[in-house]
């Protein structure tokens, strides 16, 4: 769950150019929300990238490509094989350094937990010699953002970003996250799956806060993180909108978006701020976009619920140690049964919109509190339900409580 693929019904559309924005609106629709019932699932993790003896250290990229070996991928090592992981899992590379571990889709919870626990422990294995480790934080808490990939996506994207402030480079090369990928449904059940996952979006947030800190100091926001990616370019990175029609709200956002780089041969692929899809079919580049493009653009955007064929849910900050299970698996036994989402979106009923306050308060945030508390609790009763593993509703239980407890004394 890696790349968006193209649909097979792309053969409907007669050319690969692109004419028209209707045109591009339906082609959006019919690649980003493919239908079905709810039976895959899948996980990519995060990490920042440190120097043992000095984690403050700049990220050295040579030591980076040495530890991964034939499975640093060509953004990194132009030419690599770039091999998976020993249990299918792909690795790559973000701007700064930070690296990913991407899971095959798969129908278990408890066998794509343990391939994605492996993959994540070899991973620490490879770097150890070399005297990395990975971080547990969802920034970077000590070292300016520094671009390790000379690549030309981004190079232009840093060049755009830098246009409206420091966030995008933080974006870019200081954070790290969980992402948990779910199926989008059944066509009649697709626009409360995605209200639900955005009402969800701040209570998952503030109980999962996990960046606390910026260039060695403490930011005053529990997920920094959040902060920085909302602030980086806010029509490319703020919620989706939230109507009984996705696919159609989605479409027209993906052509109103402005474009933050252009393929080209060569190294410059910077292109004039402020020019949207649509714009492109409407003459304001050199000739006509191609679906390809079109799918190339979708991967620049970057909101808290993206849709991919799939949804993938990108608003958690990465996790120590194997604690990303706790977040994931509470997702997916929500997002299992239809009637648990539907009683998902009653008991969020309060929380939509409070993306800024999550991030900043948690759950000192009562209403916040209050509503983790009940969706937690049904996600617990859920968990009977999947195949995840046997220990993981207590420590999920055991760290509801302590958050909810600990932030009492902090409450609004």
């Amino acid at each position: 769950m890696v790349t968006l693929s193209i649909d097979p019904s792309a053969a409907d559309f007669p050319t690969s150019r692109l004419r028209t924005r209707a045109e591009a609106e339906a082609y959006v629709a019919t690649v980003c929300f493919k239908t079905g019932p709810p039976r895959l699932h899948g996980i990519e993790l995060e990490w920042t990238v440190h120097h043992d003896d000095d984690p403050s250290r700049p990220l050295d990229p040579e030591v980076l490509i040495s530890a991964l070996g034939p499975h640093a991928p060509p953004s990194l090592v132009p030419g690599s094989p770039h091999r998976p992981l020993p249990n299918g899992s792909s690795l790559t590379v973000e701007p700064g350094g930070q690296v990913e571990v991407s899971s095959l889709p798969s129908p278990s919870v408890r066998s794509l937990f343990d391939v994605v626990a492996a993959d994540a422990d070899h991973l620490r294995r490879l770097l150890r010699p070399s005297g990395l480790s990975l971080g547990e934080q969802g920034t970077d808490p000590w070292r300016h953002p520094r671009r390790v990939l000379q690549v030309p996506r981004y190079a232009a994207m840093e060049s755009a970003f830098d246009r409206i402030g420091i966030d995008g480079r933080l974006m870019m090369c200081s954070t790290a996250g969980v992402q948990v990928c779910l199926d989008a449904g059944e066509p009649h059940r697709i626009a409360p799956r995605w209200a639900a996952l955005h009402a969800l979006g701040p209570v998952m947030l503030a109980t999962f806060a996990n960046s606390p800190k910026l260039f060695g100091h403490d930011t005053g926001w529990l997920s920094t993180r959040t902060r920085a990616v909302l602030r980086t370019d806010p029509p490319r990175t703020r919620p989706g909108p939230v109507s009984p029609d996705p696919a159609t709200g989605w479409a027209r956002r993906m052509l109103d978006t402005a474009l933050v780089c252009l393929r080209r041969d060569g190294v410059d692929w910077t292109v004039p701020g402020g020019i949207s899809f649509a714009e492109w079919i409407s003459g304001a580049l050199a000739g006509p976009p191609t679906m390809d493009d079109l799918d190339y653009h979708m991967s620049t955007v970057f909101p808290p619920v993206r849709a991919r064929g799939y949804l993938e849910v990108r608003y958690l900050d990465a996790q120590p140690g194997d604690d990303w299970m706790l977040p994931a698996a509470a997702l997916i036994a929500l997002f299992e049964a239809e009637s648990t989402v539907d009683e998902v979106l009653r008991l969020t009923a309060r929380t939509p919109g409070r993306w800024m306050h999550a991030a900043r308060h948690g759950l000192a945030d009562p209403v916040l509190a209050s509503t983790a508390e009940a969706v937690f609790g049904l996600a617990l009763r859920r968990m009977d339900h999947v195949d995840c593993p046997p220990d993981l509703p207590g420590r999920l239980s055991a760290h509801v409580a302590r958050r909810v407890a600990g932030n009492r004394d902090r409450r609004l």
